[in-house]
């Protein structure tokens, strides 16, 4: 009828971009702190999740081991429960455009900038032997990462957030220098994930890279394995489960327990009142085992199915260079380049 309301148009889901590097098995702070949540994310935003492969070359490879990493990384995600209909699900060096476009921004990207970021410091301390131009000037691939898909939000740690912020700086220059071009990242602080730490030394982070195996759990690792590393976790002399200063050792395992569990620290403390730290261990472990069984049982069905993972990847691709491509043009003609026809 003529006077009837004409309906509004639903509301565009803001657009949320993650990465992962496949330079390595991920661990359980990995998943716990990050990937766990992305499903949720997938299915409340519009979702683009890429394997960050890219990324990964700063550090030398071997070729053999790079190729596998790349495709575990890849089925990883779907076996979270990512679904590629969804969300957009791509390996990054299947699109051109990141390079493209991080060439670009880096003649946005001023020197000094780029010599202030923390992680660059880190990680030529650590690899002295391979201080590459790609190792200084990743948080500007890090910045075409976000910027081609007109992300709105980005998940971030605290290790990042200085590179959201040129991210930002970037994209606000050339806002400026031109016209609006870039949606200006903001970051998404969502429900915190356990942050994870060392098995072996609680006062630092968890990481794949550690030369000690004992210090993470891989998510593929088996459950007598994952099990053995959690019994094996530094703890203190107290024996008594509860979360408080100077016992960083149960601090860790319980933020573990709760994320598996659901269960807050005040009830994990009264659950585990008068009971040995033998005990707690052996609960923790039994919970990582269960949190982790599913992803490792539909992991190892896709990483079996060749033709399926190619598949996602070529699709993925598709879907992320028609966005890329579209906003790498956009900013190549502003710049006055002459764009093919």
């Amino acid at each position: 009828m003529a006077n009837e309301p004409i309906p509004a148009a639903p509301e565009r889901k803001k657009r949320i971009l993650s990465c992962i590097q496949p330079s390595g098995i991920p661990t359980l702070g990995n998943y716990l702190g990050a990937l766990k949540n992305w499903k949720k994310l997938a299915d409340e935003f519009d979702g683009a999740f890429a394997v960050a492969d890219l990324h990964a070359i700063t550090v030398r490879q071997d070729p053999a081991t790079f190729r596998k990493q790349i495709n575990q990384v890849l089925a990883l995600l779907l076996a979270i429960g990512l679904d590629p209909e969804q969300s957009i699900v791509f390996i990054q060096s299947h699109v051109p455009a990141h390079a493209q476009l991080a060439w670009v921004l880096n003649c946005y990207t001023q020197f000094g900038e780029m010599s202030r970021m923390t992680q660059f410091k880190d990680k030529s301390a650590a690899h002295a032997d391979n201080v590459n131009v790609g190792l200084f000037a990743y948080p500007v691939l890090m910045a075409a990462d976000i910027l081609l898909y007109q992300a709105d939000l980005v998940p971030v740690g605290a290790d990042q957030k200085q590179h959201l912020e040129i991210a930002r700086d970037i994209a606000n220059r050339f806002n400026t220098v031109y016209s609006p071009t870039f949606t200006v990242p903001e970051p998404y602080i969502g429900k915190q994930g356990a942050r994870v730490m060392s098995l072996q030394n609680p006062a630092k982070k968890m990481s794949k890279s550690d030369p000690n195996p004992k210090s993470y759990v891989s998510v593929f690792d088996e459950p007598a394995v994952i099990a053995k590393k959690i019994k094996s976790a530094v703890t203190d002399c107290e024996g008594a489960v509860y979360y408080g200063d100077g016992k960083d050792g149960i601090n860790n395992l319980m933020g573990i327990y709760s994320c598996c569990t659901g269960l807050s620290y005040d009830q994990i403390a009264h659950d585990f009142a008068g009971k040995g730290y033998g005990e707690f261990k052996a609960a923790v472990a039994d919970a990582v085992v269960e949190e982790l069984r599913p992803v490792k049982e539909r992991f190892d069905r896709i990483i079996n199915d060749k033709s399926y993972l190619e598949d996602v990847a070529a699709r993925g691709a598709a879907r992320a260079s028609r966005i890329a491509n579209r906003t790498l043009q956009k900013a190549m003609k502003k710049i006055g380049f002459v764009l093919p026809k």
